[in-house]
């Protein structure tokens, strides 16, 4: 796509108020993914525009749980909402048909049939969780695998310890898309 006028503008973030809410645009493409509130009990009183704005910020400003605006809803709100879609799927759910959608867009098969896979190892301390040592790098910590098809879409992540070869850690990224591709 060609960053023309028209383009700057329709993805302008001006006058909102952090750069990694989402447009009005953006939520009408992700609202139909969420999950309804569940009946009977309280009713759902949290915005879930808002729960996906907080994720957003988290994301893209790579801060703790606990350094959230107030702005926000609660912590423990956003966190729960957070695990509950993690564990559900909905995440890959959403970026497998976004991939899809796009690929049509390209003028390609929805499905991909390449794709390239590549590694970075990540210093990181034992403390954060598991971690290996990686003797090519000499790098203590861990390993992500990353999968995109050929348009350059993110198809899959796999974080590892840093001692899987990336012989081994390709066959599990693969492994991973095999039933959503």
């Amino acid at each position: 796509m060609a960053w023309t006028g028209t383009a700057r503008e329709e993805h302008s973030r001006k006058g909102m108020r952090y750069p990694s809410d989402m447009t009005d645009r953006e939520w009408d493409l992700l609202a139909p993914f969420i999950p309804p509130a569940k009946t009977g009990g309280r009713r759902r009183t949290t915005d879930m525009r808002e729960v996906v704005n907080a994720l957003l910020y988290l994301a893209s400003a790579g801060c703790a749980w606990r350094l959230l605006p107030k702005c926000f809803a609660p912590v423990s709100t956003v966190r729960r909402y957070f695990y509950a879609w993690r564990n559900a799927g909905l995440f890959e759910t959403i970026n497998t048909l976004l991939v899809m959608n796009l690929r049509e867009i390209e003028g390609r098969e929805a499905s991909p049939s390449a794709g390239v896979i590549d590694s970075q190892s990540v210093k990181t301390t034992e403390s954060g969780g598991p971690c290996g040592y990686d003797a090519g790098k000499k790098i203590k910590g861990r390993k992500r695998h990353i999968l995109t098809d050929t348009c350059g879409f993110l198809i899959s992540v796999l974080v590892h310890t840093a001692d899987i070869q990336d012989r081994d850690g390709a066959v599990d990224v693969l492994k991973a898309v095999r039933g959503r591709l």
